[in-house]
């Protein structure tokens, strides 16, 4: 990929819950992602929507997720952790990707929040199993934020060093995986394009 080529991330909070604090620690990832010029970042905020079950509701609203996650280089997933497993919103949002999913052959990166001292671990293996069955590319290091109601404050900002670079993280994650290995295929193709046109015209000339 050239310096003058941008890419898309979709940035999906997944907690239908209104001020929920995974949209907090999505707000970190968002800043983060919007460091690099390159990035144009879409974000999919499930608490404000409304999502139907495939088949029973609103079909425009799934061929428009469908077709952002069909054009995005990459996605980033962030749950809480609701007992025990990744939110309903997450579940129905893929759903909503149709079949074959549109998330099969995306790289994706996963953030889990939970109020418990364990963290959003149970989730996270949960939301990988999913989106591996559907094809998707799941990133290995799935950040977990263990008792985030205290590392928050009103206003969103993190309260704690760490967790705020941890949580960071997830965005460089993805971001360094789409620079190493997909930002070299899509030069190349570039590449042998140029030279084939260029061959082209030299045996025309010829």
């Amino acid at each position: 990929m050239s310096e003058n080529t941008g890419f898309r991330v979709v940035v999906v909070s997944g907690s239908p819950r209104p001020s929920n604090f995974t949209r907090k620690a999505v707000g970190l990832v968002l800043d983060e992602l919007q460091d690099s010029d390159q990035v144009r970042v879409d974000l999919i905020d499930l608490a404000g929507m409304d999502l139907t079950q495939p088949g029973r509701g609103e079909e425009e609203q799934a061929k428009k997720l469908q077709e952002m996650v069909h054009t995005a280089t990459g996605v980033i997933l962030a749950t809480p952790e609701y007992h025990g497993s990744f939110s309903s919103a997450i579940k129905l949002f893929i759903e909503n990707l149709g079949f074959p999913s549109t998330l099969s052959g995306k790289p994706v990166a996963l953030l889990g929040v939970a109020a418990g001292q364990i963290g959003a671990i149970k989730s996270l293996e949960h939301l990988r199993s999913v989106c591996s069955h559907v094809g998707a590319i799941v990133l290995p290091g799935p950040i977990s934020v263990a008792g985030v109601q205290q590392l928050f404050d009103d206003r969103g900002n993190c309260l704690d060093e760490g967790t705020e670079k941890h949580i960071r993280g997830v965005a460089r994650n993805l971001l360094d995986y789409i620079h190493r290995n997909l930002c070299p295929h899509v030069a190349l193709e570039e590449m042998i394009r140029k030279g084939g046109h260029e061959w082209m015209r030299h045996y025309k000339d010829s």
